[in-house]
């Protein structure tokens, strides 16, 4: 069961590879500045996450006036989410969880991710929503085992706007 409402969000630094380079992003580093949107997703190149991911891209403006910062967060590793992002025109921070130490740390993690393909991927995150507000506090959490149902973008803006 995913961290619930009111539990502080456990720190993290995973990594980025953005156009300037790989970089380092702390969750902390957003505490007293924004709220912080975490999304994480199975895995990149595949159908549910790219039409979320680019949703998110497309529509970033909404939460960046809502004074959110937004990543998406999954096992795959930089450069696998850099070549996805630049293919798919994904402007979201995407963030490497690659030995899924947030996902598992987070409790959004499947234990066997498609175990009817038989691919032996535990720890694959599964489709999550966190809103964590500058103090640092988790204030929307939903997770589901279905990785093909997106989270209910219409309620975290509404939290995010509660947190403004």
């Amino acid at each position: 069961m995913a961290l619930a409402v009111g539990t502080k969000a456990p720190d993290f630094s995973l990594a980025s590879k953005t156009a300037d380079g790989p970089k380092q992003i702390k969750l902390s580093e957003n505490f007293g500045k924004t709220n912080t949107l975490l999304l994480f997703f199975p895995m990149a190149f595949t159908g549910t996450c790219t039409t979320e991911m680019c949703g998110i891209s497309n529509g970033l403006r909404e939460y960046t006036d809502l004074n959110a910062s937004v990543y998406g967060i999954s096992g795959d590793n930089p450069f696998a989410q850099e070549a996805w992002a630049k293919k798919e025109s994904i402007t979201v921070p995407l963030l490497s969880d690659y030995e899924h130490k947030v996902a598992k740390q987070y409790d959004v993690m499947y234990d066997s991710f498609l175990p009817q393909m038989n691919l032996g991927m535990g720890g694959v995150p599964k489709r999550s929503a966190f809103v964590v507000d500058r103090a640092g506090v988790i204030q929307y959490a939903e997770s589901t085992d279905d990785a093909r149902e997106l989270p209910n973008f219409d309620k975290i803006k509404a939290k995010l706007a509660e947190l403004k």
